[in-house]
């Protein structure tokens, strides 16, 4: 099979005023960012598949949360400067091929670079590379610091009067590191609205379980201690995914989490790439069968 970006084909992406998004019926909404995230998750495998390496597990757990994000929640444009827009800072930047994928098949970047993926001097880095890509918000890598950077510009944004929100997507993971409770502590102190952390919650991290590692037991009550707002979703449900992101930003009273409980190598209900694994290779023989997995989802909606 010879590898093909066809399937990721670039789709006009909504108009970017988010109202007019919010309009459109619910049925289109979900239709479309079901077909978006699954064109994403073939980016995903074919950026990863050609460049040898990469975490497909992390990437693909948190692509329909990215989609969502992306398509059809955030103020966010490749064209507008985040002075004057939404932000996205991906914490968990290794999981960076699910974003590259969202801006492909957003028709941000040209279908070409999907075989440049970790490449010496190419934009798309194995972790997000501002100075190499102005599309990404961040420059991340090392986990636990996106949060800190979050509430920084928040706190910029509020101070200027500005109504745009930072959002945050984080791994499980990373909440082991402290600097993200210090930043959770201010958000918090500081009651700032505008920061939306999204917690991929696929409850592994490179060297095993979360559970036989640290458990994160009890992760909506040490929020809720930080006078957070929390809301506890299916990850992979878009439908729930933009009813918590519409309930964050509704609420003026304290920065939300929502905690999206996803799978490692996600690509439909009951299946995974790679048994979950957090950065496998992927072999002809997966990446050919998981992607004619997602040829045959073409026409359906997510729920």
């Amino acid at each position: 099979m010879q590898p093909s970006i066809s399937y990721a084909t670039p789709v006009p992406p909504p108009d970017d005023r988010l109202s007019h998004r919010r309009e459109s019926p619910l049925p289109t909404r979900l239709a479309r960012t079901g077909q978006l995230a699954d064109r994403s998750r073939a980016a995903v495998l074919e950026m990863i598949y050609r460049a040898g390496s990469g975490h497909v597990g992390s990437s693909l757990s948190c692509v329909d949360i990215i989609s969502v994000l992306r398509f059809d929640q955030m103020n966010w444009s490749a064209t507008r400067p985040r002075s004057e827009s939404d932000v996205f800072i991906l914490s968990k930047g290794h999981a960076a091929p699910a974003w590259y994928a969202s801006l492909m098949v957003g028709g941000d970047l040209g279908p070409e670079e999907v075989g440049t993926l970790r490449q010496i001097d190419s934009r798309l880095q194995g972790h997000p590379d501002r100075t190499r890509l102005d599309l990404v918000d961040l420059s991340t890598g090392a986990l636990g610091q996106g949060l800190s950077v979050a509430v920084g510009r928040a706190q910029a944004k509020r101070l200027r009067g500005r109504g745009d929100f930072v959002y945050c997507l984080a791994g499980d993971g990373e909440l082991q590191e402290g600097q993200i409770w210090e930043a959770v502590t201010v958000a918090g102190a500081r009651r700032l609205a505008n920061v939306v952390l999204v917690v991929d919650h696929n409850g592994s991290q490179n060297d095993g379980l979360l559970s036989e590692i640290m458990p994160l037991a009890g992760l909506a009550e040490r929020f809720r201690a930080f006078e957070w707002h929390v809301q506890d979703v299916n990850g992979h449900s878009h439908l729930s995914l933009m009813d918590a992101l519409a309930n964050a930003r509704d609420n003026q009273a304290q920065p939300s989490v929502v905690i999206a409980r996803t799978r490692k190598g996600h690509l439909g209900p009951g299946r995974i790439a790679l048994n979950g694994s957090h950065s496998a290779t992927l072999t002809t023989e997966e990446y050919e069968s998981a992607m004619r997995y997602l040829e045959g989802r073409r026409d359906e909606s997510h729920p």
